[in-house]
């Protein structure tokens, strides 16, 4: 169902890869609630994904850039906005990637070049992403920036390995440049900290499986989906939240406030059984 909350809102999705991950998801509904965007994405993965397929489906135009890059950041802000007609009111950073997990290493023994390649990528680039839209005065007053992360930058999860320094430096870089950005801008800036999802990156982690049955379990309203996250989004990149900012807000189905839960209780008194 649409309620139009977008209409004539304009922005840049970044790491839409296929119809699994939640940045295409949150594209088709940022579509249905009628805004317009162009997609990014790295020139590796758009060979890898199916981001042109997405961009048919939504009437949107492709723009390769390293997130990583400033000079490729800036390239990509300067066409969106001639693209799309003016400044931006919605960014979505949903872009994430670790080297060590790929490649099988342990938290107690990573390679530190892989290290900072995923902190590049997975945080850094959040503040490469906002200095560049703020420095090109390219968002509009009441925008919304919205990055995804994971729990794991507040508790320990031992198979996520340095993705979760990565997640907590993200909530931090958003804390700190909403700070700029709302001051000067009265643009918003959040984190939606997202149950585990069966994304093609989420995948990557070992034990993946386990622990999102684990999660299902824990949550009073079970897992959030990809399309509740889009929802989420929407709904922050819409005039219903303006002065939600600075906020790292859990998408979780209730995981982040459990202890314990019935169902989780019972598979341990069914094996003591």
């Amino acid at each position: 169902m649409s309620y139009n909350l977008l209409k004539g809102k304009r922005g840049i999705i970044f790491g839409a890869l296929d119809p699994n991950s939640i940045a295409w998801i949150t594209a088709e509904r940022v579509h249905e609630e009628g805004g317009t965007f162009v997609l990014s994405n790295a020139p590796i993965a758009m060979r890898m994904g199916q981001i042109d397929e997405l961009a048919k489906k939504t009437g949107s135009q492709v723009i390769a850039a390293d997130a990583t890059s400033v000079e490729d950041l800036e390239n990509l802000v300067q066409q969106a906005t001639e693209i799309l007609g003016g400044k931006l009111d919605f960014v979505l950073h949903s872009i994430g990637m670790s080297v060590n997990v790929r490649k099988g290493r342990a938290y107690t023994d990573q390679k530190y070049d892989w290290t900072q390649k995923g902190t590049d990528v997975s945080a850094m680039s959040f503040h490469k992403v906002m200095q560049t839209l703020y420095k090109h005065d390219a968002m509009n007053e009441w925008g919304s920036i919205v990055a995804l992360t994971y729990m794991a930058a507040q508790r320990v999860f031992p198979d996520y390995n340095d993705m979760a320094d990565n997640k907590a430096y993200l909530e931090s870089i958003a804390r700190s440049f909403g700070y700029f950005f709302g001051r000067d801008k009265n643009v918003r800036v959040n984190t939606i900290s997202q149950s585990p999802t069966p994304t093609t990156a989420g995948k990557g982690v070992k034990g993946f499986d386990g622990f999102i049955a684990y999660a299902d379990k824990m949550s009073p309203l079970g897992n959030a989906t990809a399309l509740d996250c889009a929802n989420y989004t929407v709904s922050l990149f819409s005039d219903l939240t303006k002065r939600v900012t600075l906020q790292n807000l859990f998408n979780d189905g209730g995981f982040s406030n459990m202890g314990v839960s019935d169902a989780v209780m019972d598979t341990f008194t069914e094996d003591d059984a």
